[in-house]
């Protein structure tokens, strides 16, 4: 029950991320939706908005005051193009503005020279989760670019860091090198690089001591450091809900040792923005990879272009695609793709499609990624996954037969009512839960048609003419109260503690 509550929680704080921000934006592209064209005059009030919208984000004034300038700039500057209405045209001026406040491209990790391994200093303040995303980096390497990984513990001075990172290593089948707490930090470093040259590995992360402010012992630790390894990338983690004071520690650490990027860590947390939005402008150096979750393999490379359009509700159809090939193999989704085409469509199938889409990530950070779904709410999401937690309970009292019969459930009440025992429902429910199937059989079986006839597949992020609701309720399969059937009562149904 605990495991739930947590993971609702993460959902909603996921959900949350950014949302105020898409709102605000959205309030502002309306005031100009009936003009004919932008002119400075009737983009006033919504650049204050546009403004309001980043200050509430915690970015700092100065910061909103050049982007905002830009803004207008650029759309003051554009040519009127038939067919593109204001509103279209000042939604690709912040787009574009966006972009390139956030570093307008990807920041890649830096390439050593010769057969060098890659080397990565990670560096940070205490409680920004700097062990675990060095855990996370080192999985990322592994799972994603086929490198061979090494991590090097040189916190000396916290109870315990060593550990950890020998935890964090093993959970993630990465090797650590550790010398204990009685050698230096410089040493350590040394010792690691030359074990990393002489066994072939291809990266090497360093962990290095975090403190609980800057200071000048810190410092002068960090540029030891990069003395004795010459790293191809120096990384500072920064926790994403301070805000726009993680730009301020970036340009700090910058200022003094000399960084190549961040790590922006508890993005899932962030209900603001403030921080994924200031970093590059403020420091001047790019933010490189992102923390998603708790989990070790929720880190990914971040991408300028494709945070712009979710905070502008445009989605992420890229990173869909890319969580989908990665969660979901080509022969499983080839399988399902065959029984919906050809009717056989189970509750099996039901319950091991819902587990593919689970796979590649929380519902609401799927949902954020599916163009023209920025409206949903947090409750609506909520609900949906709590549904389907408990269609899955359901499914899970059926027998064999039933799973892969539906159409007996839909005839015999005796069998429904067994289900009902088994999973805690009602009758009432299990009679819904046949309902959803049958309609999202037929629904799939229209769309599978559709496709064909058109011979492509431009109907999966939704149907033409579908609005937020429509697309929501095609989410959820139809949960929710069914139609009554002639010669039937619908009972109130009873709330289960």
């Amino acid at each position: 029950m605990g495991h739930t509550r947590d993971r609702t929680r993460r959902l909603v704080t996921t959900r949350a991320a950014l949302e105020g921000l898409t709102k605000r934006l959205g309030t502002a592209w309306k005031m100009v939706q009936k003009d004919g064209r932008l002119t400075k005059e009737n983009m006033k009030e919504p650049l204050k908005e546009v403004r309001r919208a980043l200050l509430e984000a915690d970015v700092s004034l100065p910061v909103v005051r050049r982007f905002v300038k830009r803004v207008e700039e650029e759309v003051l500057g554009m040519e009127v193009t038939e067919g593109v209405s204001p509103e279209q045209q000042l939604i690709k001026a912040v787009y574009d503005q966006l972009k390139d406040l956030m570093g307008g491209e990807q920041a890649l990790l830096n390439s050593p020279a010769g057969g060098d391994p890659q080397v990565i200093l990670m560096a940070g303040l205490q409680g920004t989760g700097k062990t675990t995303a060095t855990g996370k980096l080192a999985n990322f390497l592994k799972t994603k670019n086929n490198q061979k990984v090494l991590l090097v513990a040189t916190d000396v001075y916290r109870p315990a860091a060593v550990d950890q990172l020998v935890t964090v290593g093993a959970s993630v089948d990465v090797p650590v090198f550790e010398l204990g707490t009685d050698v230096k930090p410089t040493d350590i470093a040394a010792q690691g690089l030359a074990k990393a040259k002489a066994e072939g590995y291809d990266a090497v992360i360093i962990d290095t001591a975090g403190r609980l402010q800057i200071d000048e012992n810190m410092m002068q630790e960090l540029k030891d450091l990069k003395q004795v390894v010459n790293p191809t990338d120096v990384l500072l983690v920064v926790d994403a809900m301070t805000g726009q004071e993680a730009a301020t520690l970036v340009k700090s650490f910058d200022e003094a040792v000399s960084i190549t990027g961040a790590i922006l860590t508890k993005t899932d947390g962030d209900t603001r923005g403030g921080a994924a939005l200031s970093v590059k402008e403020v420091s001047g150096r790019p933010i490189k990879f992102v923390g998603t979750g708790e989990k070790m393999d929720a880190m990914e490379p971040f991408y300028p272009d494709r945070m712009a359009s979710r905070i502008l509700g445009m989605g992420d159809v890229v990173s869909l695609v890319e969580k989908a090939e990665a969660a979901i193999k080509e022969e499983e989704a080839a399988e399902m793709t065959k029984k919906i085409m050809s009717a056989k469509f189970d509750f099996n199938d039901f319950l091991k499609q819902y587990k593919m889409v689970t796979g590649m990530g929380s519902m609401s950070q799927i949902v954020k990624m599916i163009p023209g779904m920025g409206s949903i709410t947090d409750k609506q999401l909520a609900r949906v996954e709590q549904q389907y937690k408990v269609y899955e309970a359901m499914i899970n009292s059926m027998t064999k037969q039933e799973r892969a019969q539906p159409e007996l459930l839909a005839k015999s009440p005796s069998r429904r009512r067994r289900v009902a025992r088994g999973s805690g429902k009602e009758e009432s429910d299990v009679a819904e839960l046949v309902g959803v199937f049958t309609g999202m059989r037929a629904q799939m079986q229209t769309m599978s048609r559709m496709m064909a006839i058109s011979g492509g597949t431009s109907g999966l992020m939704g149907m033409p003419g579908m609005d937020d609701e429509e697309m929501m309720s095609s989410l959820m399969g139809g949960a929710g109260p069914r139609p009554v059937a002639p010669g039937r009562i619908r009972r109130k149904k009873k709330i289960h503690a």
